[in-house]
């Protein structure tokens, strides 16, 4: 199981207006079962997508009427609270208050300053996902806002991130990469009309790494998810961008040969 160092991304769900149908999806498109919900007073009907056994990503139900169908981020951190405190004190808002998930860890929910939404989580018992960067697991997470320099002082001041340039060329001049303690940890992609609608928010993404991005585009439309970008070539991999049949919004990649 990873390690996730506090302000490293430790942990992606889906929320889903039909999880059986999400869990129908997804087993067919990267091969992820879905674990059955246990007792529903104590999960909340959460399930667990895994490969091979080993957990990848959340699952779980509309929880409230008029609750978007989307991938979310959640950053691993030492204290719930005081991220709380730091995200207030930056001009963020908390949506959900810092509780406890039975012995697994601590949550809270935030939104940015731009309006995107995030989460934060406090290990115990559970640290995040066991397997990342491998095909059919989370390989990257990013902040896609239309008021960049209000994310870099707000995610400097409540993680520690520092903004940085990409690492290779043929990327957008605009893109920003987030590091700490000299590590890469996530990304900002600053939004435009001519690629974002004026009505899609602000939002983090989530990318998913697989071994072939052209058959994986083929599987996912041949189940009925949208293609929002066809596969197109950068220098760290090919990547394609697509909503499943619910309407959640994530990215593959597949990494180029030696990355």
């Amino acid at each position: 199981m990873p390690e996730y160092a506090p302000g490293t991304p430790s942990w992606v769900e889906l929320s889903s207006p039909d999880t059986d149908a999400s869990a129908a999806f997804y087993r067919q498109l990267m091969n992820w079962d879905a674990t059955e919900t246990g007792p529903v007073e104590e999960t909340g009907g959460y399930r667990m997508f895994q490969q091979e056994g080993k957990n990848v990503a959340g699952l779980m139900g509309h929880m409230q009427e008029g609750q978007p169908t989307a991938w979310g981020t959640y950053v691993s951190v030492a204290d719930a609270e005081e991220t709380a405190q730091k995200v207030k004190a930056s001009g963020g808002t908390v949506l959900v208050e810092a509780m406890d998930v039975m012995d697994l860890g601590r949550m809270a929910l935030f939104a940015d300053p731009t309006g995107a939404v995030f989460g934060v989580w406090q290990p115990k018992a559970f640290t995040g996902a066991d397997v990342v960067n491998e095909p059919n697991s989370l390989v990257w997470n990013e902040i896609r806002t239309r008021d960049p320099q209000t994310d870099k002082a707000f995610y400097s001041t409540v993680f520690g991130w520092t903004p940085a340039p990409p690492p290779f060329e043929g990327g957008p001049a605009s893109y920003t990469m987030w590091e700490l303690a000299g590590k890469r940890v996530g990304g900002m992609m600053q939004m435009t009309d001519d690629f974002f609608p004026p009505e899609v928010p602000p939002h983090w993404s989530v990318c998913f790494a697989v071994k072939d991005c052209n058959a994986t585009v083929a599987k996912a439309r041949e189940l009925g998810a949208t293609i929002v970008a066809e596969p197109v070539d950068m220098p760290i991999g090919r990547f394609a961008a697509m909503t499943d049949p619910q309407g959640a919004a994530f990215t593959i990649m597949q990494p180029a040969s030696g990355g």
